[in-house]
């Protein structure tokens, strides 16, 4: 035990002395931070509230679709932590720098493995976490729960973590067991068809299109009991949603078998854990040593393709951007997760094409054009999501390598800026996609149509800006791996600012295009008054796009400078 809290040890001083640097930065710029991720939990708990008020307020099925949509928030969870510690997994136990280190100490197998695992809960979990807290209070807000409330969210998710994260390393230790580490290519194929078919389990243990049809069952009895079974009872998310569900509603039965199932089958999973390790971790680390082999198929076309796109930009950002791409499709680590990004598009895109329109109680063409209008948040998120995985820490690969940036004659904003128009194409193409072909599935109007790819398109420039900037201002160039970066402090400070920068232009939006339609289908002409406050509301919109495009990228150029290595 000694011995593991000594290899545990360097995470929480790490912590422990960035908590100090932070306390040396300016006062103002800590409460700025902490005043808006104060406000991104105020406005995710207020939306949720919003939503379970008016579920509780519906006769016979408010609670049992308030209590779906807790079983669906939970299976999603469970399944994001497990495949988050999937991709965290394979980072800590087989490719961490300071696993050699770690193999020569007198530390045995199961300590040295414990405190790895220890490493993976931790950098795969705290994030979700954080942001599914303001959900849970927000039900505990709806049904005035009691103590015993707040205090089963905290038994109820630590088996739930364990249980994710034993799943998620035993299935890296039995994948490197077969394939090196090192062969990424191999392992994130099986990682996307894992991912694919969590996916699907997912929506088939939801059965979501029973919920939107209640012309297929015979009476009302069936409808509801359709709405009472919508997840396995197999799963440990079931058994947490019985849980806190029953604490929230004052439920009197026992609840002892539920706790059972969920702490025996994180322990036995722990014990599963080690065992299986004890028989092929020391072989899997082994393997990962092999060296890595390198293709060149296909690199002549993709350094063709990238002098043709870049050649208006100058001879410097040219070579940076080439050397951008050169090296993202060396990391097999970072390249390969593309296959996970077509899983997502493609769940995306079929979500929109199986919306029954055609059953909804408000005429298709308003719900059309407000779904679509809706739609700019949602793909924004989608676009933020994935910048915080590759253009946040863009920066920081530069590595250990930073100081010959620092140390050559090219200027820092060229630098930044070079990082800036190396990711801002994908990202364009990527969010122009999901918008135009979304919109077609939607068969909106011309005006939607072309309002939202335009929005899209310069919402864009404002996430890649922030994802660069940021970047910038919270580095870190001794990183283990990567993907340590996308979920540190200044990651979790990305996804906040972005997200409140979506929401604040889709609520600047919203009123003028809430007017512009009414006019439209009403067939009445819009007023003076009417066009001054679109005219402004739009304007507003520009100057924030302007200024999240210009403030980010000016604070990174400040801390750039101001490194000192």
């Amino acid at each position: 035990m000694r011995i593991f809290k000594l290899l545990i040890s360097p995470r929480f001083i790490g912590f422990k002395n960035s908590l100090k640097k932070s306390q040396s930065n300016s006062r103002l710029k800590i409460l700025t931070l902490a005043g808006t991720g104060i406000l991104f939990w105020l406005a995710l708990f207020f939306f949720t509230y919003r939503v379970l008020a008016y579920f509780s307020s519906q006769e016979m099925i408010g609670d049992i679709l308030a209590r779906h949509l807790l079983a669906m928030v939970f299976l999603t969870f469970f399944s994001m932590l497990i495949f988050s510690h999937i991709i965290t997994a394979l980072s800590n136990l087989y490719l961490s720098q300071d696993l050699e280190l770690c193999y020569s100490s007198p530390a045995s197998l199961a300590e040295l493995f414990l405190s790895r695992s220890f490493y993976t809960v931790i950098d795969s979990s705290w994030m979700l976490l954080v942001f599914g807290l303001p959900v849970m209070i927000a039900y505990g807000f709806v049904y005035s729960a009691g103590l015993n409330y707040y205090l089963s969210l905290i038994y109820v998710s630590f088996p739930l973590i364990i249980i994710s994260a034993s799943l998620g390393i035993m299935v890296i230790m039995i994948l490197v067991r077969f394939f090196p580490a090192q062969r990424a290519r191999d392992i994130m194929m099986f990682l996307s068809i894992i991912l694919i078919i969590l996916l699907y389990l997912l929506f088939r243990f939801l059965r979501p299109e029973r919920l939107v049809n209640p012309d297929a069952f015979m009476s009302i009895a069936q409808y509801l009991g359709a709405l009472k079974a919508p997840s396995s009872p197999y799963l440990p998310s079931h058994w947490a949603t019985d849980l806190l569900w029953a604490r929230l509603t004052m439920y009197s039965g026992s609840q002892i078998l539920n706790y059972l199932l969920l702490w025996s089958t994180a322990f036995a999973m722990v014990v599963i854990d080690i065992w299986l390790a004890g028989l092929i971790y020391s072989e899997g680390f082994s393997r990962a040593q092999e060296a890595k082999r390198r293709s060149r198929a296909g690199k002549r076309i993709l350094e063709k393709i990238v002098s043709v796109i870049t050649r208006p930009l100058g001879p410097d950002t040219t070579s940076l951007i080439a050397k951008e791409v050169r090296t993202f499709f060396r990391d097999n680590s970072q390249w390969s997760q593309l296959l996970l990004l077509g899983a997502l598009v493609v769940v995306y895109l079929y979500n929109f094409s199986v919306l029954p329109l055609e059953r909804s109680p408000i005429k298709s063409i308003y719900l059309q054009n407000a779904l679509s209008f809706l739609n700019i948040g949602l793909a924004g998120f989608v676009i933020s999501a994935l910048s915080a995985r590759f253009i946040f820490p863009a920066v920081s690969s530069e590595g250990q390598a930073f100081w010959i940036i620092l140390s050559s004659p090219l200027s820092p904003r060229r630098f930044l800026w070079s990082k800036f128009f190396a990711y801002l194409l994908p990202m364009l193409i990527l969010a122009e996609v999901l918008i135009i072909y979304t919109n077609y599935l939607l068969k909106v109007t011309p005006f939607m149509m072309a309002l939202s790819s335009v929005t899209i398109f310069f919402l864009v420039f404002g996430i890649v800006s922030l994802g660069v900037g940021l970047g910038a201002v919270y580095p870190n160039f001794r990183h283990e791996n990567i993907a340590q970066v996308a979920t540190s402090f200044g990651g979790l400070v990305y996804m906040i600012s972005s997200s409140v920068f979506i929401a604040l232009v889709i609520i600047l939006e919203s009123g003028p295009v809430y007017t512009i339609l009414s006019s439209h289908f009403r067939g009445e002409p819009i007023t003076y008054l009417q066009w001054i406050w679109i005219v402004g509301s739009f304007s507003l919109v520009i100057l924030l796009i302007i200024l999240a495009i210009q403030r980010p990228m000016a604070a990174g150029l400040k801390a750039f400078n101001n490194y000192e290595g």
